[in-house]
């Protein structure tokens, strides 16, 4: 087994992460994503959908009080997740299951969480690819065992009407996601780009999406993440490291 080690989750000090460098560590992607999410007063249970060892949830337990499922398929990744929560003595908001997402709906009643949140893979699964379909990072980037469709349509029985379902996404294919949502009666309500710098393309977006909610659409300002080669004052704030 590859060394775990045990970091601070960016600068957050009171919070530990338990990493193992053959997984890859916790993502900007998911740092970008919680700090996207905007639990509302009546939020009281939210679904991490692929929660990996757990960053979203982390993230989340310091923004709001509501409790949190985090799902996550890969046993070892499962194993850390279980381990990083208890470490944090947060046991009794967040609770990691290891389970497949694809019919995930069937542990829990249909619009049962508030507000649902996921980092999926990124990138379509060809049998072509040259990737190892069982290695760790190919089954969290890939569509390897589910769809971007597939997580919607789970996502959709989860939800109560209104309900928001956030998640980060490859810009390249924001018009199939935005389609894929609306297929399924999801009104997108705020989307965010990401950019690496100023003067590049978009590579990442953040949307906001409400179940069978009324349309009214807002295009947030842009999130640049590197000026020169650092990370902008807005990133190092989001990580806990920028200036009060």
């Amino acid at each position: 087994m590859s060394k775990e080690i045990i970091h601070d989750l960016l600068g957050y000090d009171g919070i530990k992460i338990i990493q193992r460098p053959d997984m890859f560590n916790f993502s900007l992607d998911s740092t970008l994503l919680a700090d996207f999410v905007i639990p509302l007063t009546k939020t009281k249970k939210i679904l991490d959908l692929g929660t990996g060892n757990a960053p979203i949830p982390l993230f989340l337990s310091m923004k709001t009080k509501a409790k949190i499922i985090g799902i996550e398929l890969q046993e070892d990744v499962f194993d850390l997740a279980v381990r990083t929560i208890k470490l944090n003595n947060l046991e009794d908001q967040i609770t990691i299951l290891n389970k497949d997402i694809k019919g995930i709906h069937k542990s829990f009643e249909n619009s049962y969480f508030d507000l649902i949140t996921c980092n999926p893979p990124f990138f379509k699964y060809k049998e072509s690819s040259h990737t190892n379909k069982h290695d760790y990072k190919t089954i969290a980037r890939h569509e390897v065992f589910i769809t971007l469709e597939e997580i919607i349509i789970e996502a959709k029985r989860l939800l109560t009407t209104k309900g928001s379902f956030v998640m980060v996404h490859r810009t390249e294919r924001l018009i199939e996601i935005i389609n894929l949502l609306t297929k399924h009666k999801f009104a997108v309500k705020r989307i965010r780009l990401v950019y690496p710098k100023k003067g590049t393309d978009s590579n990442m977006v953040l949307i906001d999406a409400t179940n069978n909610g009324l349309p009214g659409l807002k295009i947030l300002e842009p999130l640049y993440v590197h000026e020169g080669n650092k990370y902008t004052d807005e990133v190092m704030k989001i990580f806990n490291f920028g200036k009060e």
